[in-house]
């Protein structure tokens, strides 16, 4: 039987881990990790599904102490798997794999490599995304792929959409290439690291928008990090507005202005720097639910300027 360690955490933890199951590879030890209570827990629990599986699981707050070093080489493993585990596993720790350590990824590499490859697809506008299953080596996401699939990225879809679309292709391709790694004739591709790039993490603080874009851009970054993440945010007399949905205008103002905001019915309408313009649909401010129709009530008819940055 085929034997295997696995890093796992989040949605594409869960639904990867079963795809391991169902083919029937023995998991040894599953490392995941334990929430943040500061954080808006959304998904899906590996931890869960480790005890209603009796699979032995650990949170280690760092995978690569010589304890858990230890641990994991003792059991031999085949394949060391990582699906959506958030921390970088050192070469000592990928050795362990008799057979090889596979990382699934979230994105078509080698385009987007590194952190959040979701949110930063929709944030730069991109069609078309998907999940890679491919080794893992001492720099992220740079070694041979097994197998990818694509989903699309539809024009007002939001990351937690493409999310959902991106687990179940985790899943699919998985489910597809892992016979041929168990068999060992599994495809290896060697990345060309030329034709992607490498992305950071990102902070609530980056979904300031900057009116300076134009409103397709800005559409981008308030669907790009919208609930459940942080959201983007714009100042409005002093205070926070977050904008959590929009829709790209039709209507184009004169370029060349200061950004603007004023109602429009149940939205309000933002006129961008080079005169396009974005509905804002669903917004929140001073802690409440907020339409266009409290903006007429507070600041009157006239458009109000919107700052281009936090002051």
């Amino acid at each position: 039987m085929t034997s295997a360690v696995v890093f796992a955490y989040h949605n594409v933890g869960v639904q990867c881990l079963n795809v391991l199951l169902r083919h029937g590879v023995d998991v040894r030890l599953v490392l995941t990790h334990t929430d943040n209570p500061a954080e808006f827990i959304w998904f899906d629990s590996v931890a869960a599904l480790c005890a209603e599986r009796g699979i032995p699981a650990i949170t280690p707050e760092d995978a690569n102490t010589p304890e858990i070093l230890e641990r994991v080489g003792a059991l031999q493993p085949d394949f060391l798997f990582s699906f959506y585990y958030r921390n970088m596993l050192q070469q000592p720790v990928l050795d362990t794999a008799a057979r090889g350590a596979l990382n699934m990824h979230g994105s078509l590499l080698p385009k987007y490599r590194g952190r959040v490859p979701i949110n930063w697809a929709v944030i730069r506008g991109e069609t078309e995304t998907g999940a890679t299953l491919h080794y893992m080596t001492a720099k992220p996401d740079a070694g041979d792929i097994v197998g990818q699939q694509a989903v699309t990225i539809l024009p007002d879809e939001t990351a937690a959409d493409v999310f959902r679309k991106v687990t179940q292709a985790a899943a699919g391709v998985l489910d597809r290439t892992l016979p041929a790694l168990i068999a060992g004739n599994a495809p290896r591709i060697k990345q060309n690291l030329a034709e992607g790039g490498y992305f950071g993490g990102r902070k609530p603080a980056d979904g300031l928008i900057n009116w300076q874009l134009n409103a397709r851009q800005i559409h981008n970054l308030v669907r790009g990090v919208a609930p459940p993440y942080p959201g983007a945010f714009t100042m409005l007399a002093g205070r926070t507005l977050k904008v959590f949905r929009t829709r790209v205008g039709t209507a184009t103002a004169a370029g060349g202005t200061s950004p603007s905001l004023r109602a429009a019915g149940d939205e309000c309408l933002a006129v961008c720097a080079d005169g396009s313009t974005l509905h804002l649909i669903e917004m929140e401010f001073e802690g409440r639910p907020y339409t266009g129709r409290d903006f007429l009530a507070r600041f009157g008819d006239n458009p109000l300027t919107l700052e281009t940055t936090q002051s």
